[in-house]
């Protein structure tokens, strides 16, 4: 929460995680709810912004009043805006004593209000702000939860931006190495798979704080989890070179892992609109995907380059190796 004070205006700007739902900030007398008056912000279902003023007069839904409250608004319209994966809801007071140690109430509820009528709060808390500060408290919870979204998206970029591709670039171009290759692509895909756990713990906790909504998100974080635990166990599961059944866990190997990488990317781009990142995220994971993109294309030439060698020596070898007949001109008497 951030506010400035001209005169006897005071305008005050709460940001907010936000997908769905609603987020308000309330002004009691003694940090009770009950009494207290709050400014809502939300978004509706046809996506146009809502605020208004409630009146908390008791904990019964027939009891939050849309519309009345003590807060003494100035004739500047509130406002909400959201940017991202952020809500800011925006109002002015207008007060003839300035306030001072303030108690408020910040709370939020994943589901959207309905003809202003507000469902229960998923989560609330209370607060005593300095209104009399220069600059107002710092809100460490939400500074932590800043740095948690942070650390998931790197921990994430790393792990399947970076080190699971340069794994499968190893298995797929270093196979002339062997069996260096092979110990090079399990090291590298374990530790890609320790990053990975390590972005699914940060999300379930962002989950936790957060209560986000992000179903596409979440669904294709879950359902790549799934594809990495098949290939550690592929790993174990890996038959003998002269099983029957080696060419079929060859395809599903290859091919599961490819869709892992896939799904993985693209949930990458979908978690960094859903957080709202800015220009420079976006210009490091694709300045990261063009160059594993070019990798692959350059050793892709050079595999097939030397594949097409491998050919002509071989048809080569092959005409002269087979001898010219010879026949006698004299057959032996006797």
């Amino acid at each position: 929460m951030r506010y400035t004070k001209n005169g006897d205006i005071t305008t005050i700007i709460l940001s907010a995680p936000y997908t769905v739902g609603w987020v308000g900030i309330g002004f009691s007398r003694n940090s009770s709810m009950v009494g207290s008056s709050a400014m809502v912000g939300w978004i509706n279902k046809h996506g146009h912004t809502k605020i208004k003023q409630f009146y908390l007069k008791g904990k019964k839904q027939s009891e939050v009043i849309a519309g009345k409250g003590e807060l003494p608004l100035n004739t500047v319209s509130p406002a909400v805006a959201t940017n991202g994966a952020e809500i800011y809801l925006a109002f002015q007071l207008k007060t003839e004593i300035p306030y001072g140690k303030q108690p408020i109430l910040l709370a939020f509820s994943t589901k959207t209000p309905q003809n202003h009528h507000l469902s229960n709060h998923d989560d609330r808390t209370s607060i005593i702000f300095d209104f009399s500060s220069v600059a107002g408290p710092q809100d460490p919870a939400s500074d932590g939860l800043i740095q948690m979204r942070r650390n998931h998206g790197i921990v994430g970029i790393i792990g399947w931006g970076l080190i699971l591709p340069v794994g499968a670039i190893v298995a797929r171009y270093l196979r002339h190495k062997d069996p260096l290759w092979f110990y090079l692509h399990s090291v590298i895909q374990f530790v890609g798979f320790a990053f990975t756990l390590g972005t699914v713990l940060l999300g379930i906790q962002l989950y936790n704080n957060m209560h986000a909504h992000i179903p596409a998100h979440r669904g294709i974080g879950i359902f790549v989890l799934v594809l990495t635990i098949l290939q550690i166990l592929a790993f174990f599961l890996r038959p003998n070179k002269d099983s029957k059944y080696r060419n079929l866990w060859n395809l599903y190997h290859s091919w599961s892992g490819r869709m892992a990488l896939f799904f993985a990317s693209l949930n990458i781009v979908l978690g960094m609109q859903a957080a709202g990142a800015g220009s420079d995220w976006k210009i490091g994971y694709g300045f990261l995907v063009s160059i594993i993109i070019i990798a692959i294309v350059v050793l892709e030439v050079l595999a097939y380059l030397k594949r097409s060698e491998k050919r002509s020596l071989h048809a080569s070898f092959q005409m002269d190796s087979v001898p010219d007949p010879s026949f006698p001109n004299n057959f032996s008497k006797g």
